[in-house]
């Protein structure tokens, strides 16, 4: 309502205007030399307005048509962009369907649409690793680290390509000057830290490794390459520390704390690894300072005391009653072995051992033997170092399994009961 009033109302105005005009009467006159051109007031300035108009629409006309490439070329390349935005997504459904070959063909279209864009080189970089032209996406790659907006990206597919290829001395090369580029990205970080692993750089694989990691394993290997005495010591700590049922960790501080004169603190370490997890071998270096029989049965009993009902602590307690002539002793310790269902073969062992011990070369002691070695045989074995991601057995702990090459995985586990045919039993 307010837009048609204002119309009216500049009509109406108008229209005074040219009435005004009409009475207010008068000529317009033009001489240039001998030509002559008079006309009224009105009708010039008609002729002016015209004249303007016309003027300005031939400028107009003008500006058009000098604009006119430059806004051919912008609706080219808007339609050229949109080409190449379709053809960017039909690559990338084409990598994550697999078709390699579909890939290879849409992202020479976007190529073409777009040029040599980040984007789309990393993206025909992917599609020449999914087609196998590795030399291929190895150029495409050293084209966007070529790049300053792109760097890293083409330092990442060289730097994956590397490690697929186990060329180690590029790999770290490249490693550093992604770092340089993007210090601590995340993915960078997990891959140098599998890096180092696949490198044996323990230190470097420990201190970059993730919370899960197997840290214990990792301080261990690197202390054992640590030239560093004292630096040795601080990383066999750590591997204590991270996990006190290590028994390898617990042996190796041990031992350099006992080279080092600190034989009590040595004792203590020991003692508090068998509490966290009895072993075997952490008894020996333990009783090694008592030559006396007796005097070792009892610095057994101050070993496993504050975990005495373990299986490996009523084993050691019969394996040294037996051999200071505690015969007793060791019986109870091996009875309540049987008795707990948690023995193994040497229980059994043990208590053939026994029955030479009390009885002596009897009948009796042969019968009894006898019935322990059938015991025995049907027993499950005893706990090994086994790899817990292929099962391969081995002799002593080692941070990789030299049989499936998994860093951190063997660990000191109990077979399951061996089967045994009844007629063997028998």
């Amino acid at each position: 309502m307010r837009s048609a009033i204002l119309v009216l109302l500049i009509l109406a105005a108008g229209v005074a205007g040219a009435m005004w005009l009409a009475d207010l009467g008068g000529t317009v006159e033009i001489q240039v030399g001998e030509a002559f051109i008079g006309t009224s007031f009105p009708i010039a300035l008609l002729i002016l307005v015209l004249g303007f108009l016309a003027l300005h629409l031939l400028l107009l006309a003008i500006g058009a048509l000098r604009r006119w490439p430059r806004r051919f070329r912008e609706r080219r390349s808007a339609k050229r962009r949109v080409q190449g935005d379709a053809a960017v997504t039909r690559t990338l459904i084409a990598l994550a369907a697999g078709t390699a070959e579909a890939a290879r063909l849409e992202v020479r279209k976007a190529r073409n649409c777009l040029g040599d864009t980040p984007q789309t080189l990393l993206l025909a970089a992917e599609a020449e690793r999914m087609a196998g032209r590795e030399e291929s996406a190895a150029e495409l790659f050293r084209r966007l680290a070529e790049r300053d907006d792109a760097r890293f990206l083409g330092l990442r597919g060289l730097l994956r390509q590397a490690m697929q290829k186990g060329d180690w001395d590029a790999a770290r090369a490249l490693a550093r000057e992604a770092e340089a580029v993007q210090p601590g990205a995340a993915w960078l970080r997990e891959e140098r830290a599998q890096l180092a692993l696949q490198t044996r750089e323990w230190g470097e694989a420990l201190a970059l490794s993730p919370p899960e990691a197997p840290k214990a394993a990792l301080a261990l290997a690197a202390a054992a390459e640590e030239p560093d005495p004292a630096r040795a010591l601080d990383l066999e700590r750590q591997a204590f520390q991270h996990d006190k049922a290590f028994a390898p960790a617990a042996l190796a501080l041990a031992k350099r704390l006992r080279e080092g004169g600190n034989a009590r603190r040595a004792g203590a370490v020991l003692e508090e690894a068998w509490a966290a997890a009895p072993h075997p071998d952490l008894a020996e270096p333990y009783l090694d300072a008592e030559p006396d029989p007796l005097m070792r049965v009892k610095a057994a009993e101050h070993l496993i005391r504050r975990n005495p009902d373990a299986a490996e602590s009523r084993l050691l307690l019969a394996r040294t009653s037996l051999a200071a002539g505690l015969t007793g002793r060791a019986r109870g310790a091996l009875d309540a072995l049987v008795g707990s269902g948690e023995e193994d073969r040497r229980a059994y062992l043990l208590l053939a051992e026994l029955e030479e011990a009390e009885h002596g070369e009897t009948a009796e002691a042969r019968a009894a033997q006898s019935r322990w070695l059938r015991q025995a045989a049907a027993a499950r074995p005893e706990p090994r170092w086994r790899c817990t991601h292929c099962g391969a057995e081995h002799a002593a702990w080692t941070p990789v399994c030299t049989s499936c090459d998994t860093v951190g995985q063997i660990a000191w586990t109990a077979a399951p009961r061996a089967s045994v045919p009844a007629t063997t039993a028998a």
